[in-house]
């Protein structure tokens, strides 16, 4: 069975990846000398994914659900992920 065939496996997504990425747009924002380069901040990016679960979803439902999160204990931990990466991407430059 090829189960490329039978599932559109591009519909699953790692809503953690859009999370991270909006949060530390938002962080980046309030910094007086925020990094512009884009490997620093991809950097920073991959260094607070790492530290968050990943939160998949497929389905519409999982993508009402992963929508409301903001106040949850999971965007807490992504919050300080994000401001723990650009912590210590930022000060090893």
């Amino acid at each position: 069975m090829d189960l490329r065939e039978l599932c559109d496996f591009d519909s699953l997504r790692n809503e953690a990846e859009r999370l991270v990425i909006d949060e530390l747009e938002r962080q980046l924002d309030e910094l007086d000398r925020a990094p512009r380069e884009p490997e620093t901040i991809l950097d920073i990016a991959a260094l607070a994914l790492n530290h968050v679960p990943p939160f998949y979803n497929v389905s519409l439902l999982g993508k009402l659900y992963a929508s409301a999160i903001n106040e949850t204990d999971y965007a807490q931990k992504v919050r300080k992920a994000v401001r723990e990466a650009i912590r210590k991407v930022l000060s090893n430059p």
